[in-house]
């Protein structure tokens, strides 16, 4: 068993050292088969892992994470784990597990070749050792490599006993997994948009009205992204900005939202009026003006910034992992940045409620302004707003 090490001033690696993540790299490039049981990972290493194994052309991969079931996941790992797990599966090589039998916070590897156990890793390295990011840069970490025959084969029937059946579930089957929502931080910096603590929009929840009016979310299914004939998938209020650009030289802001409200909705009573400026508390703790305008009071937005509501919902959908906001829509050909049915679903919302309180607010110029809460939220609890 040889000992491996982080690199790490002023305890950087001597003569003959060889690094955790150096080794793991070499190990992974002379494997056909990779099984893996660690407590945490990052998603740039679950990102990293998928392009080594698509590199080195693995044929069966198992990945087992030990601590999130008790503790929480963080929304954009799990996204991009299930998104891997469903990618492996579909390919028929592996797999991602979550452990829910008991805490494991273990770190070991076992790589094989001819289906032996040709080498294992055991220490404190998580798989963020794999790709290094700010968080990890300089956390030191020490693990042991064996190519000895009996050692490999304990370490590798362990890391079978964790991702059995009795101690883990794979992740698309890990019914009522804890997840931690992610900040969004789109809003970050807006002059117009301000955060306000989780107490006080709990408060203005209180204070709630009889008047709230549910405003369907138009995205098209992934299959349907192409699809630019009359039914205009493209200018779904999420992706205005794959329509036509304004100018020839700039393609729309992939943020752009253009929220059109249907007549059955804005002809209900206690719907807000036109051009009539008030406030919005979102349920995840932002506020800013909006109003409703355009002919039949059919666009709801923001006050003075297009992007504003663009940044408070597909800013969420990005910080969990479900999209990446795109420089260029116009050269996205595959539109991989276009908001779908399945993002949508995958993040647990599929339409805004916006509900008036009985509260006001002074703006900076004395104006007194109605209260509404803007909530994203998913179909089932939604379903009794008034635009249903």
């Amino acid at each position: 068993m040889k000992l491996l090490y982080s690199n790490i001033l002023p305890l950087g690696t001597e003569d003959g050292q060889e690094t955790v993540n150096g080794r793991l790299l070499e190990e992974i490039s002379s494997a056909d088969a990779i099984e893996i049981a660690v407590g945490y990972v990052s998603k740039a290493a679950l990102q990293e892992l998928e392009q080594i194994v698509d590199k080195y052309e693995i044929r069966h991969i198992v990945l087992t994470i030990g601590m999130y079931y008790f503790e929480g996941m963080p929304e954009s790992i799990y996204h991009t784990a299930v998104a891997l797990n469903h990618k492996w599966v579909d390919k028929g090589i592996g797999e991602i597990r979550i452990v829910r039998a008991f805490k494991y916070h273990g770190k070991i590897y076992a790589f094989y070749k001819n289906e032996r156990a040709k080498s294992a890793v055991i220490g404190s390295a998580n798989l963020g050792v794999i790709k290094m990011e700010a968080n990890n840069r300089r956390q030191y970490e020490v693990s042991a490599v064996t190519e000895d025959s009996a050692e490999c084969n304990e370490i590798a029937n362990l890391i079978r006993k964790i991702a059995g059946p009795v101690s883990s579930v794979r992740i698309d089957e890990a019914a009522n997994m804890p997840l931690i929502r992610e900040v969004n931080t789109s809003l970050t910096g807006i002059d117009t948009v301000e955060q306000i603590p989780q107490t006080e929009v709990e408060i203005f929840n209180r204070h709630k009205t009889d008047f709230s009016f549910v405003l369907p979310i138009k995205v098209p299914a992934y299959a349907e992204r192409h699809m630019d004939d009359g039914r205009h998938y493209t200018k779904s209020n999420l992706n205005v900005s794959y329509a036509a650009p304004r100018s020839a030289r700039k393609s729309r802001d992939w943020y752009e939202t253009q929220f059109t409200v249907s007549k059955q909705i804005t002809c209900l009573e206690g719907y807000p009026e036109k051009n009539a400026v008030f406030v919005v508390v979102t349920d995840d703790g932002y506020t800013f003006k909006a109003h409703t305008t355009s002919d039949g009071n059919k666009q709801f937005s923001a006050v003075g910034d297009e992007l504003i509501l663009g940044r408070w919902i597909k800013g969420r959908l990005a910080a969990a992992g479900l999209v990446t906001p795109v420089n260029d829509t116009q050269a996205d050909k595959d539109r991989i940045g276009m908001i779908t049915k399945e993002m949508l679903a995958a993040y647990g919302c599929d339409r805004l409620v916006l509900t008036k309180t009985d509260q006001k607010t002074e703006d900076k110029d004395g104006n007194m302004l109605d209260v509404w809460i803007l909530s994203f939220e998913a179909a089932s609890e939604a379903e009794d707003g008034g635009g249903e």
